[in-house]
């Protein structure tokens, strides 16, 4: 029964740890180091990667060692495989049913301890098994394994061995080879993704020339504090694509980021801050349409930027450390909880101005100006929404959908999207001496004004 039990637990955190997988987010670093102590579970996911016709898996472990309480565990039961996406769920259905339909068989009174493999996932014909501990030599392996049919793998530990604890320290390298003999560390869905970043941060670049030729130089008199906030987002959007470039390419030449993912990080965290900030600031009018922030609108600031804070913390985690890790699956969903409650704050601010507006315009008798900052604030509002949930929701779809090979689609569309986004805003919020804000209107203007805000039933 204990080898049942063990077999049915393992097979249902195997789909778990798969579908987590599947939230994962570019990798740190091809070549880990993690060590483990006394550690109970059935199943560890270390990796998943792209591999090519050239792919190749080493696995160098040390210290191995295998204490269990219930009986002397077999080094045949505890090993790694390699786990094709395709076949995730026909290898889980598979460990579970032969685990259920094993029969209970008295123990040998003889003594004779040949353990039965049956309901182990290392038996299954759906995994590549690398090796078990049966293969090590005292307490150590170093072996590479050429992957010779192209597609996206996991690389898994499995411990079959009923209430036993595996101790070890674990380095894995995944790799394709290039002709020349090199080794490429990313995987074959991320190639393209170095040189993204790149071009994104030439757009950037010529981005924020353009903007600071506008707010220092040609209508300097024209702009306000807001501008210049947004002046520092686009530095630092460029900065975290500089990082983030700089990043991926000393991943696939060297298997380690040479500390640029520590720069990717802080301008990341930088960069949301200030763009949630912004997209506050924009909606509340300050600094345009007026010099102050009501209490309101301070509280949702102080809500926004610690949530971005720890939103960051959580992607740096995750980033760091792996699907291996015990907190691996909580950092996940913290960090998609953060995420949806900070895109949700943003935009209450844009609502109250929304909603202010048309209060307004009830009494001051400036119904067509009313109506036209209404109306742009409908439009932001209503970019921001599209905005949100194509890099929250579409772009994820993209990842899981899209083969292994075009992964780096999902990359690419959530940078397109964000340089839309701020060519958008920037352009609709630029400063001018003569912005739709300020746009006087004749009488009969304001006559229709009036009539459109009467009728209006717009609700949010």
């Amino acid at each position: 029964m204990a080898d049942l039990a063990m077999a049915i637990a393992g097979a249902r955190l195997l789909l778990l740890l798969a579908v987590a997988g599947a939230l994962a987010l570019p990798a740190a670093a091809e070549i880990r180091s993690e060590s483990f102590h006394e550690d109970p579970r059935h199943t560890i996911l270390f990796e998943k990667f792209g591999f090519s016709k050239t792919g190749a898996v080493r696995v160098i472990l040390s210290g191995a060692a295998v204490s269990s309480s219930f009986a002397r565990a077999d080094p045949k039961q505890i090993g790694f495989f390699l786990l094709a996406d395709e076949s995730l769920l026909e290898a889980v259905a598979e460990s579970r049913d032969r685990a259920e339909k094993k029969p209970k068989e008295p123990e040998d009174p003889s003594g004779a301890d040949e353990p039965d493999l049956s309901g182990c996932v290392l038996s299954s014909s759906y995994v590549k098994t690398l090796f078990t501990f049966h293969d090590m030599e005292g307490g150590h392996y170093n072996k590479s394994f050429p992957v010779t049919h192209p597609d996206e793998y996991s690389l898994y530990f499995a411990n079959c061995a009923p209430q036993s604890l595996v101790s070890m320290t674990v380095r894995t390298e995944m790799y394709n080879a290039n002709p020349d003999g090199s080794k490429d560390y990313l995987p074959v869905g991320q190639a393209p993704v170095p040189a993204i970043y790149g071009f994104a941060a030439f757009c950037y670049a010529a981005f924020l020339a353009a903007w600071l030729y506008l707010t220092l130089s040609r209508d300097r008199v024209s702009a306000n504090q807001i501008h210049h906030l947004m002046s520092a987002l686009l530095v630092a959007r460029l900065l975290y694509c500089l990082s983030a470039a700089e990043d991926q390419h000393y991943i696939r030449v060297t298997g380690t980021p040479h500390g640029w993912d520590v720069a990717f990080y802080l301008f990341q965290l930088v960069k949301g801050v200030i763009l949630f900030a912004v997209i506050v600031l924009v909606g509340t009018g300050w600094s345009f349409l007026r010099p102050f922030l009501q209490d309101r609108e301070k509280k949702v600031l102080m809500v926004v930027i610690p949530l971005q804070v720890i939103a960051n913390i959580a992607a740096a985690v995750i980033g760091e450390t792996g699907p291996f890790w015990q907190g691996w699956v909580t950092w996940n969903q913290i960090l998609m909880l953060v995420d949806v409650a900070c895109c949700c704050a943003v935009l209450f601010p844009v609502v109250w101005s929304m909603r202010a507006l048309r209060e307004t315009s009830k009494t001051d008798g400036k119904a067509a100006r009313n109506l036209s900052k209404l109306t742009l604030f409908r439009q932001f509002y209503t970019v921001v929404i599209g905005y949100l949930y194509f890099t929250r929701i579409v772009v994820y779809m993209l990842s899981t959908i899209a083969s292994y090979q075009y992964r780096w689609v999902s990359i690419l569309s959530e940078e397109v999207a964000a340089m839309a986004f701020y060519v958008f805003m920037f352009y609709t919020f630029r400063p001018a001496e003569r912005s739709k804000y300020f746009s006087l209107h004749d009488d009969d203007e304001e006559e229709a004004a009036e009539m459109v805000l009467r009728e209006e039933e717009f609700e949010l």
